[in-house]
């Protein structure tokens, strides 16, 4: 079968791609911008990649014409506090108008348990969505799932952040609210479930895990799996707004993506019913199962997708190819070049830069600099790395943003998201004669930004030199 992918490079579509590949179906991958697909050589050869902005007027014949069936996984929640249900129900609508050029049976669209009568303006644009893909000249299948629990999900990231940081929390009252949790594992057997299958077309279908819970009880249950035990008291003080910031900088989520959160964080996500669970023979994972395996992932380093790599969990929103031709002029440069005696190994330590391995030299300076970063609005250093050793175009990469990552060209550019007056580029090259260049380029904009690169430029005279030492050290035997 051949299937459209929408939002193949967000969490959900990152982990339904290789499964769709392994069933043996052809798949049209739909990205804003090719260059941020973060998949591997092997599996880009497998799949054919198209470029389509669906907030963007629709253009002909973007889509090929024998497609059949289409997973709809584009939400726009992290991108605006105001304008996300206006910017959801246009995606839903120029998809719509997409598919009526193809011979498109089956349209399958992830969305949100919308059971409780007064709905948060995000569970609101999920149902509206719904209402427009209904519209659609195909069949519509929708999964209405709870909060979702995997490695890299923002759900899990933000309990794991609140429970490893904080083991005494003061907490909104919104704690107390009941949610029905389910396991990644679970969410994509049922994506794949109902593919193809006419007994679910034109339905909408609650999948969830068999634990309701209120969010505190999900804290404590994620405590008991790691270990530990945590206390949390709540408080009927602590406004949306006040809530949004305490989630801002304890956790790894966006202040936008905070705010919306906040508001679902209300509203009581339990499931109805659980017809599909029996259609499909599909027996979900308990919520501590789902964490349970979440860190076996993590501990074998095989964190398929991560949130953070998504381009709303940075400040640009745009597409990649804009910065990645680093600038010459009006720009001011730090360049560092160092003979190196063991070239694979260099290659190895660029390539595990930032994240827990961290920056080289100077940690505590990049850590000061996050914090400030983040108080301003920044990333900050929250967002680390998905993997250890692997990086992809597009991935998040402390409060960097990869552009390029080439290993067999030996070549890595990351572009900076921190709070700046300027851009700036910083660039890993191995030259043919075995040299690497270091070379971190600043675009400042106006006097603020010549004054920021000259008050900082002592720092980096320690800081880039000691990176670069220690990047091309040989490593002990």
């Amino acid at each position: 079968m051949k299937i459209l992918l929408t939002g193949a490079n967000g969490y959900i579509g990152m982990r339904l791609l290789p499964q769709l590949l392994d069933m043996g179906h052809q798949v049209v991958c739909a990205v804003r911008d090719e260059k941020r697909l973060s998949i591997d050589q092997e599996t880009r050869e497998r799949v054919e990649v198209i470029e389509i902005d669906f907030l963007k007027e629709v253009q002909d014949q973007l889509l090929p014409e024998d497609i059949e069936a289409a997973y709809f996984l584009i939400h726009s929640m992290s991108s605006s506090t105001k304008h996300f249900d206006e910017l959801e129900a246009q995606a839903a609508q120029n998809f719509n108008t997409y598919l009526q050029s193809t011979q498109v049976k089956q349209v399958i669209y992830l969305s949100g348990i919308v059971n409780d009568e007064q709905l948060s303006k995000h569970l609101s644009s999920r149902k509206k969505v719904e209402d427009i893909l209904y519209q659609g000249s195909f069949s519509l299948t929708v999964l209405r799932a709870g909060i979702i629990v995997g490695s890299g999900s923002s759900s899990f990231e933000i309990i794991r952040d609140l429970c490893e940081k904080l083991p005494i929390m003061i907490t909104p009252k919104w704690v107390l609210t009941k949610s029905q949790p389910i396991a990644i594992r679970n969410v994509i057997a049922f994506l794949t479930g109902v593919l193809g299958r006419e007994d679910t077309y034109n339905d909408s279908f609650d999948v969830a895990g068999p634990d309701v819970l209120t969010y505190k009880e999900m804290l404590h249950q994620y405590a008991e799996v790691r270990g530990f035990k945590n206390w949390i008291y709540t408080v009927p003080v602590m406004t949306p707004k006040l809530s949004s910031y305490w989630l801002y900088f304890v956790t790894s989520t966006t202040y936008k993506l905070a705010l919306n959160l906040v508001d679902s964080m209300k509203i009581e996500v339990v499931a109805k019913d659980q017809r599909l669970q029996d259609l499909l023979g599909i027996e979900p994972y308990s919520y501590k199962e789902a964490i349970e395996m979440a860190f076996r992932k993590i501990a074998q380093n095989m964190v398929v997708s991560s949130w953070k790599d998504s381009m709303v969990s940075g400040r640009f929103n745009k597409s990649l190819s804009k910065y990645i031709q680093v600038p010459q002029y009006g720009v001011l440069k730090d360049i560092q070049t160092r003979k190196i005696e063991d070239v694979p190994a260099t290659l190895d330590n660029i390539w595990s830069i930032g994240g827990e391995t961290g920056w080289y030299y100077g940690n505590w300076l990049w850590k000061i600099r996050g914090y400030i970063d983040k108080l301003y609005g920044g990333p900050g250093l929250r967002r680390g790395r998905t993997n250890p050793d692997k990086i992809y175009p597009g991935d998040a990469l402390d409060f960097w943003r990869v552009l390029l990552a080439d290993k067999k060209k030996k070549r890595l550019l990351l572009f900076a998201e921190m709070r700046l007056p300027g851009e700036a580029w910083l660039e890993f090259r191995i030259d043919e004669h075995n040299v690497l260049h270091q070379t971190a380029t600043f675009r400042p904009k106006g006097l603020r930004g010549r004054l920021y690169w000259y008050s900082v430029l002592p720092f980096h005279f320690f800081i880039f030199g000691g990176m670069i030492d220690n990047i091309v050290k040989p490593k002990k035997a």
